[in-house]
């Protein structure tokens, strides 16, 4: 979760959430081409098998997946 609200949030409801934070993501150029990548917070919080949390990662990927559309 790279913002503070979104992981508060997220620790909040299950604290073993912390593991898997902050977000990881990688920018590189692949042949002239802007690349940017990140492991997906759903497949990351489904880990800690807490149903409560899902939601809160899908909305975080969701929410990240789209700002990195729109910076390349």
């Amino acid at each position: 979760m790279c913002n503070t609200k979104g992981a508060q949030r997220v620790l909040t409801e299950n604290q073993m959430a912390g593991y898997f934070l902050p977000c990881k993501m990688v920018v590189y150029d692949d042949g002239g081409t802007t690349r940017i990548g990140m492991p997906k917070p759903t497949a990351l919080i489904s880990m800690v098998n807490d149903e409560n949390i899902e939601a809160l990662a899908k909305d975080i990927e969701d929410r990240l997946i789209t700002s990195m559309d729109r910076s390349v």
